[in-house]
């Protein structure tokens, strides 16, 4: 069984790359759990991705990062047992640390190396979230294995190349890749990353 976690802040697009990642699974005949850990009190990416005809468990009211650790690692293997899924995809909310939550995966009974992180940029916010919260946001994307600076169709001239270039100057040697999930432009990149990621068989 393979994870992924999907990574970053509010609002960078982690559901609609959540759906797209999850239709090329299925696609390919894996079967596909989803977790989403809601920050509110309406689940409403829960309710989207149900809406598309996918099996989505809801971690509603906290942080899988801190007060919902136990719910969590009881829904790892709850989902393990009673779907044995070949994929688990996690979105936590935007104020999660994905490297915590990859942490509490591996205590679930889930080899760690088949836990991968993809951390998502916003190309229309980054240098307000980098005036903000640029501590926190290193924190966030410490330990993706690829990210992928999002929203390419909005970009404007020279953003993508700046975002890159405050990736390589604080995690020299990751991984970056210009996306948008919306038009699904260079979205092979992340298609080709998880497959090469699984430990399973295609």
């Amino acid at each position: 069984m393979d994870v992924f976690v999907i990574g970053g802040f509010l609002g960078s697009g982690k559901t609609t790359m959540l759906l797209q990642l999850a239709k090329v699974f299925v696609d390919k005949g894996l079967k596909t759990a989803i977790i989403v850990n809601e920050s509110g009190e309406v689940g409403v990416d829960g309710a989207t991705i149900k809406a598309e005809g996918y099996n989505a468990t809801e971690l509603p009211e906290g942080c899988i990062c801190c007060t919902l650790v136990g719910t969590l690692q009881a829904t790892l293997k709850n989902i393990k047992r009673d779907l044995d899924p070949d994929i688990i995809i996690i979105e936590p909310t935007g104020l999660a640390l994905p490297h915590k939550v990859k942490q509490f995966v591996h205590t679930s009974m889930i080899d760690e190396d088949s836990c991968s992180i993809i951390g998502l940029a916003d190309v229309e916010r980054f240098d307000l979230l980098i005036e903000k919260k640029e501590a926190f946001y290193k924190m966030q994307m410490s330990g993706a294995d690829l990210v992928l600076i999002n929203k390419l169709d909005l970009a404007q001239p020279g953003q993508v190349e700046h975002i890159r270039k405050w990736f390589a100057d604080n995690f020299p040697g990751k991984p970056v890749e210009a996306v948008s999930a919306k038009t699904g432009e260079n979205m092979d990149k992340l298609f080709e990353f998880t497959l090469s990621r699984r430990v399973g068989n295609i």
